[in-house]
Formats: structure tokens, sequence, C-alpha cells
């Protein structure tokens, strides 16, 4: 199997399901809906103010989907969505957002297992950035195999340090998180 050929299985539809709404399908998003994607993210971080942190800055240099290096969907039209990144050599979660209405359905995990799908086609590991103490972040991201780590490289220091710079870590500790795909060496 090519590299090409092992994306294409990660991209497949994933087989997870959502209680009771039947399968939940995971989609290679169209360029044409990143639009809708933006206002899933601006709408799924209204949840963290629940929690008592936001509202967060609308960061324009964050639009990273017209150059990510993949973009997985549910829905016609979507209602969530995960983006990928190519970070210090490492798959990266750039982002993964859910609309809040479609919450607690097994929406997000499923578009976390096709991600994890496609790192692992051509990645020893993938990484993110998240919340340490809210529960829809690295407790969630626990379960999916993802732990801290301090030794970042680089690329992944700097989003660190930009996130940083726009307040992220004044509404609590953040953290970066991997998950270890296959072994070097």
């Amino acid at each position: 199997m090519t590299g090409a050929d092992d994306a294409a299985a990660a991209a497949r539809p994933s087989d997870s399901r959502a209680p009771d709404d039947g399968p939940v399908v995971v989609r290679p998003a169209d360029p044409a809906e990143f639009e809708r994607l933006r206002w899933i993210e601006f709408e799924s971080d209204r949840l963290y103010e629940e929690v008592g942190i936001g509202p967060f800055p609308d960061d324009e240099t964050a639009d990273h989907l017209p150059i990510a290096a993949a973009v997985f969907a549910v829905g016609e039209p979507a209602v969530g969505f995960v983006c990928l990144e190519v970070v210090d050599g490492a798959a990266h979660v750039d982002q993964v957002s859910v609309l809040p209405a479609h919450g607690r359905r097994g929406i997000g995990r499923a578009l976390l297992e096709t991600a994890i799908g496609w790192a692992a086609a051509g990645h020893a590991e993938l990484t993110l950035t998240t919340f340490r103490d809210v529960p829809w972040n690295a407790p969630f991201y626990r379960t999916l195999g993802f732990e801290e780590f301090a030794d970042p490289g680089p690329e992944l220091s700097a989003i660190r340090a930009h996130e940083r710079a726009i307040g992220d870590d004044d509404f609590g500790p953040r953290l970066a998180m991997r998950r270890v795909l296959r072994r070097e060496g």
C-alpha cells in the first residue's frame, strides 16, 4: 500500500456510532464548506463560557482550514469537524469542534478516531494543545490514548507561545498532549 492509499483508507467514513442517532459518518471536508466549519468553531467555543472561560479573541491567524494537511467533517450540512496539520514532523490536531446541539453523541470521538487513523498512515505521533481541566479537553483526550508531554519541538513550542500571547493561558492551565502511534527505531 502506498502512502496515498493509506491516507485514502484513513479518510473513509468512520464506523463509530452515535447513541440513538445511528452511525457517525466522517468524510473529507469540502473546501466550499470551510466558512461553515469556521462558524461551527465559533459556536462550539461558546461552551467554554459555561466553565468560566472566554470569550476567546477572534484570532484570524487561527484560520488554518485552507492550508491544513487534512480536514474531516460530519454531517450534511456539517455539524462538526477536525482540522489537522503537520507540526515538527508529527500530525497535529489544530482544531476539533462540534456544534453544541449535536454534542455528546460520539461525533467528537469519531472525528478524533478518524484523525488518529489519518495520522497513523504517515506519522509516528499525533499531538494537540488543550486545556488541562476542562472535561471535554484533556480528560477526554486521555480516553483516546493521549498523554501530556513536556518536551515539544520548536514548532509546537511556537504554537504554545502564540496561545500564551493571545491570552489562552489566562483562562486556565493549558498543555501539549500526544498519542504515540508507532515507536521509532
